[in-house]
């Protein structure tokens, strides 16, 4: 199941200086397995065989682009187990978390094979009895893809599946920390026989690769999940090209409980949605507004429940808090607890690292609004929690940050639900749901969350081009 080789233009190929990284299990320190380190050279390699590839996988009946895609679809789901397991030891999370993420994965699959299919034109009405209007969508051409660290396999097909719907060819760098995965999938797509440069995997130099994506003009298209950072310097360098863009960029989403809600409910819905991946999610809930009439009640109940998460190796199934991805992750998470408690904030759970590899589930309490936690992303175990008076301040509150990927809020008013999820200026919303992502909706944000969404249809049409034809009769 494990690649440690490149795909580039249907063959498995190290870097051209024989150069390697190694790829470590974040709980142990365990080297996995050592993978090229690619550049420049081999990454135009990999543009050039997508752009030789494309004129007959466009060309390709969406019905046998959907067929393929439902063959990696069936391939996936056989190997649930063993995908997770490699997952697991790349990235750290849990084991039950890591099966979530396979089946996740494969369901962009399915849908974007699904979705094949349905890619259609249109006529528009004429002005003139000798005249017909046509409309038609086609795949853009070249797609460079970057994925993350936090969801290895899902990131991954999130983008390729509906690449390859549209008809699109893709070259896709994963990230240094977790190739694995992406090389796993790369393997099954060679099985299936997929034709020789449709999907290219280039592991390596970040900057030598993003470059080379950026410059050359055989690319078309950039998709990235990552920082807000590293995202507005590829929106910049996609400038100079044209090149269509999506970003999938950084988060710091409000979780709001109002008095009338279900506190349990709230609960148990901030527990699986701050906690999951030991928080190292980009919609995960970085900062917690509880009104101030349940506040101490809901702030007692959480911390009772986060101070009983399981923390340790993602291979145990017993396992509800894996490692942090690297130390400077670590370090950061620390710094933001001590920050806060240095401002008055009390630690109700937690607040200390394990073994240099975790940090403690942690609650923190009476957050001063000075707090670096509720102002950058912590990526973190730690949930603050700011008391408010009214609905209009929770609202002013949850939108006082430049970020606007997912927001979360809790009640049982009906008018107050509708109110709500229309004020707050984020791209996803989760009204008493912890767990919004599905395949077949859209995913983005607003701001400097990013442009373009994932998923469902609009995820496909990220893929498209729109062009007219007049046609005199």
């Amino acid at each position: 199941m494990s690649r440690t080789q490149d795909w580039i233009g249907g063959k498995w190929t190290g870097a051209d200086t024989g150069a390697t990284f190694p790829v470590s299990n974040p709980a142990t320190g365990e080297e996995l397995a050592r993978v090229p380190d690619c550049g420049a050279e081999e990454t135009r390699r990999a543009i050039d065989a997508a752009h030789a590839a494309f004129p007959a996988w466009a060309a390709l009946p969406a019905l046998e682009r959907a067929n393929l895609l439902m063959g990696l679809y069936g391939v996936m789901m056989t190997r649930v187990e063993e995908l997770a397991t490699l997952l697991v030891r790349e990235n750290g999370k849990p084991i039950r978390e890591a099966r979530s993420e396979i089946q996740y994965a494969a369901d962009f699959v399915r849908w974007s094979a699904e979705e094949a299919r349905r890619v259609y034109g249109e006529t528009i009405p004429s002005n003139a009895p000798n005249k017909r209007h046509l409309v038609l969508r086609q795949p853009v051409g070249v797609v460079g893809a970057i994925t993350p660290w936090n969801f290895p396999a899902a990131m991954v097909t999130r983008k390729i599946a509906p690449a390859l719907a549209a008809g699109c060819t893709v070259v896709i760098k994963p990230a240094e920390q977790t190739p694995l995965s992406a090389l796993a999938l790369g393997g099954i797509l060679d099985e299936l026989k997929l034709p020789a440069g449709v999907v290219n995997i280039v592991t390596g130099k970040p900057a030598e690769i993003g470059r080379e994506l950026l410059a050359n003009p055989k690319v078309r298209k950039i998709t990235f999940t990552g920082s807000t950072e590293v995202g507005k310097l590829l929106m910049r360098g996609a400038a100079d090209g044209v090149k269509k863009i999506s970003l999938e960029l950084g988060g710091h989403a409000p979780f709001i409980v109002f008095a009338d809600a279900d506190i349990d409910k709230a609960v148990e819905g901030l527990i699986a949605n701050k906690f999951r991946n030991a928080g190292q999610t980009c919609i995960c809930t970085n900062r917690v507004y509880v009104q101030k009439e349940v506040c101490d009640a809901f702030a007692k109940k959480l911390a009772e429940k986060a101070a009983a998460l399981v923390v340790g190796n993602g291979l145990d199934e017993k396992t509800q808090i894996g490692p942090m991805i690297e130390p400077a992750g670590l370090e950061k998470v620390r710094d933001h607890v001590e920050d806060a408690r240095r401002l008055g904030a009390k630690v109700l759970c937690g607040g200390k690292a394990r073994d240099g590899r975790w940090f403690e589930p942690t609650v923190l309490a009476d957050v001063p609004e000075g707090a670096k936690i509720l102002r950058e992303e912590t990526f973190g175990p730690v949930a603050p929690i700011v008391a408010f008076d009214t609905e209009q301040d929770a609202v002013r509150l949850a939108n006082d940050t430049n970020y606007g990927l997912a927001a979360y809020f809790y009640t049982s008013n009906a008018s107050r639900l509708f109110r709500v999820m229309e004020a707050l200026d984020y791209g996803i919303i989760g009204a008493n749901d912890p767990a919004p992502a599905v395949a077949q909706a859209p995913f983005g944000g607003m701001k400097e969350s990013g442009i373009g969404r994932e998923g469902g249809k609009w995820g496909l049409e990220e893929y498209l081009e729109v062009k007219h034809v007049s046609v005199l009769i």
